[in-house]
């Protein structure tokens, strides 16, 4: 794309943002923006879906205090990592981290909202797309608010003022390496 002579103009709305694909990098990706912002002394809230254990992020966040908060409302991904709970669980769970999601962001006390997994919810049947749907609608406009998982679909994608897919080229795992310190979690 060649771009000539056009006259660029700041974006004050705020922006629908969704990290998606098989590779890695979507969270990493939202945690970026997450710091960028702090460092623009922004509100930052993150929600975690599906995350229940300790990582790095966790750590790392409280670091960015007073302007980064993290929630994980999980109960560890679906069918996975030894996974046994009944389903039932992870969509009560899920339920009970939208509408704390929802609540936190229709507030207008953050800047930008971060939805980590909330895309993955959505394919395992945790969520239902109009939940999503009617999150993005009723934001505040000046909110950006960026939704991560694997399997977005076509029209979740049809929302967003930015996507980006993370494609594997290459991991570890391929070589029977399930996750690293630092990099992975």
């Amino acid at each position: 794309m060649v771009l000539k002579k056009m006259k660029f103009k700041e974006q004050t709305k705020g922006l629908v943002i969704i990290y998606t694909g098989e590779g890695k990098g979507k969270t990493t990706a939202a945690l970026g923006l997450a710091l960028r912002a702090a460092g623009y002394k922004k509100r930052v809230l993150i929600i975690q879906f599906g995350k229940a254990w300790f990582t790095g992020e966790l750590e790392g966040v409280k670091r960015l205090v007073p302007y980064v908060k993290i929630i994980q409302g999980g109960k560890g991904f679906v069918k996975i990592l030894n996974d046994k709970l009944p389903l039932k669980e992870h969509k009560t769970a899920a339920h009970r981290a939208f509408e704390l999601l929802y609540k936190e962001t229709i507030s207008g006390k953050w800047d930008l909202v971060i939805a980590d997994e909330i895309v993955g919810a959505l394919s395992a049947k945790l969520l239902i797309l109009s939940q999503v749907e009617k999150l993005i609608k009723d934001k505040p406009t000046r909110v950006d608010l960026v939704l991560t998982g694997h399997h977005a679909s076509s029209k979740l994608l049809s929302y967003a003022d930015l996507a980006t897919e993370m494609k594997p080229l290459k991991h570890p795992f391929e070589k029977g390496f399930l996750a690293k310190v630092g990099i992975d979690y």
